[in-house]
């Protein structure tokens, strides 16, 4: 990148900076009464079976598990970076298991924490949420049925990138709660998204992933997405352009 444009870059990232400072942080509380993940019973059962296994709260939970059915109308596979417990990823590839949707799921994570921690991230030094192992995620998967996944352990594009720098992609879960870390998976697979995907942010919005809330800002305004904004704490960005 020349310096023109690391000047740009940094000018979208000190603006994301200071709207987000200026920003009144507080509880949100929504006056939606409809459930729908209650209307699932599968969902139900499953968001019961992984508890202890996620952070990630009922709405957004379902949310991803809609995805699933949503981008499965466009061809390329799943990758999740960001696994932890593996309550997601289970999501992810149960939901596509049950509408037999073609291609893999692709669970990439660590398992030593958080890495790549920075500046614009007031809450996280690295190392956090190390409380995790390949071998418990894979029995979660085993104990619901799973069978559709490849785990991806190594810092991700950095360490696994190269197995699958040949797939192309319809949907994206991001959740490593820091700005260098989520940035370079961004770059990674964007270019492998196919029109019409979606890359979704988890922590969007949460005061302790600053982070991440910069990042949205910075990538906001570029001209090949749509930029929604959940109030569940999701950012969902949608391809526009191939």
């Amino acid at each position: 990148m020349d310096n023109q444009s690391d000047d740009v870059r940094l000018s979208a990232i000190e603006a994301g900076k200071a709207r987000i400072a200026s920003a009144h942080h507080d509880q949100l509380l929504s006056v939606s009464t409809f459930h729908a993940w209650q209307l699932e019973p599968a969902f139900m059962e499953l968001f019961q079976r992984i508890q202890g296994h996620t952070l990630v709260d009922v709405m957004r939970c379902h949310e991803l598990w809609s995805l699933v059915a949503e981008s499965s109308k466009i061809a390329g596979d799943i990758l999740e970076v960001g696994v932890w417990k593996g309550g997601t990823g289970c999501i992810l590839a149960s939901r596509a298991q049950m509408i037999g949707r073609k291609g893999d799921v692709f669970l990439c994570d660590t398992f030593r924490g958080v890495v790549k921690a920075g500046p614009h991230d007031a809450s996280y030094v690295g190392g956090e949420h190390a409380d995790t192992s390949i071998d418990s995620v894979n029995q979660l998967l085993i104990d619901v049925g799973v069978h559709n996944c490849i785990i991806l352990p190594g810092i991700f594009p950095d360490e696994t990138g190269a197995i699958i720098a040949s797939r192309r992609f319809s949907l994206c879960h991001i959740d490593v709660d820091v700005y260098e870390s989520g940035r370079g998976i961004f770059d990674w697979v964007w270019p492998r998204m196919a029109p019409g995907g979606v890359v979704v942010f988890d922590d969007y919005g949460f005061s302790v992933c600053t982070g991440i809330t910069i990042l949205g800002e910075d990538l906001r305004a570029r001209d090949d997405l749509v930029f929604i904004h959940n109030l569940n704490g999701h950012a969902l960005l949608v391809k526009t352009k191939a």
